[in-house]
This record gives structure tokens, C-alpha cells and sequence, in this order.
């Protein structure tokens, strides 16, 4: 017979007060993460470059899709209209760059129209490319 008194066993226990901070702090990085990052960015597959430079601070960017919609700073603009749009730019600021990003897949002639635009315009033109 046994007549001891059992002694009471340590329970095991998670404690979880940590994981719940860890949690919060996760959550805080990827809202902060997420503002950070540009929802309005229109995406385009851009050709390929070996060499690359850093254009000026003012700076206009041009977008053509592969569906020849024309953007000027993410605003969609008719082709006839984009003459008289970067026409407004040199009004403001006088030693301007167009960045022109194009899908790969627009025919050329749509380039070269938008860059004898920036000519007339006087205007400066570099054409966006992705590193290889």
C-alpha cells in the first residue's frame, strides 16, 4: 500500500506573451513595407541594358503599353494630346528628361514619335531599360 502523498508534478506550459510581440512586430514591418512600394507603377516588360546612367531630378516619365496607351506621370493621355501635355512641363521647369519607358513589344515608329516630340520640344529623352 502506498501512502505517501503524491507530490504535485510541474505542469508544462507554453508561454506565448512572446510570439503575440513577435506577431506585432511582423505585421508593423509589412504595413510600413507595404507603403513604401508604388501600387500605381503601370507594369512593362523593358528591354535589356549592359550599360546604364542616372538621369537629372527633373525628370517626366512617358509610359507606352503594348496596347498603345500613352502615360505621362501615370495620367493616360491621347496621343494627340501628349505634344501639348509635355508643352505644359517646360513651362514649369526649363531643363526637363523624359524617362520613356516602352514595352518591348511596341513597334518602333511609336517610339520614334514620341522622341521627335521631345525634339520639337526641345526637351531631353532617355529610354528606361532593365539591367541584364
Amino acid at each position: 500500500m502506498n501512502l505517501r502523498k503524491r507530490h504535485l508534478r510541474a505542469h508544462a506550459e507554453v508561454n506565448t506573451s512572446a510570439m503575440n510581440d513577435i506577431m506585432f512586430f511582423l505585421l508593423l514591418f509589412f504595413l510600413i513595407a507595404s507603403t513604401v512600394t508604388n501600387p500605381n507603377v503601370i507594369k512593362l516588360m523593358l528591354p535589356k541594358s549592359s550599360s546604364g546612367q542616372a538621369v537629372s531630378k527633373k525628370t517626366i516619365t512617358v509610359s507606352i503599353t503594348k496596347d498603345l496607351k500613352y502615360y505621362v506621370d501615370k495620367k493616360e493621355v491621347p496621343v494627340e494630346n501628349l505634344a501639348a501635355t509635355l508643352q505644359s512641363y517646360t513651362k514649369v521647369a526649363t531643363e526637363l528628361t523624359i524617362v520613356l519607358y516602352v514595352d518591348k513589344t511596341v513597334a518602333i515608329q511609336d517610339v520614334v514619335q514620341v522622341m521627335d516630340t521631345a525634339q520639337k520640344l526641345n526637351i531631353k529623352l532617355v529610354l528606361a531599360t532593365e539591367p541584364k
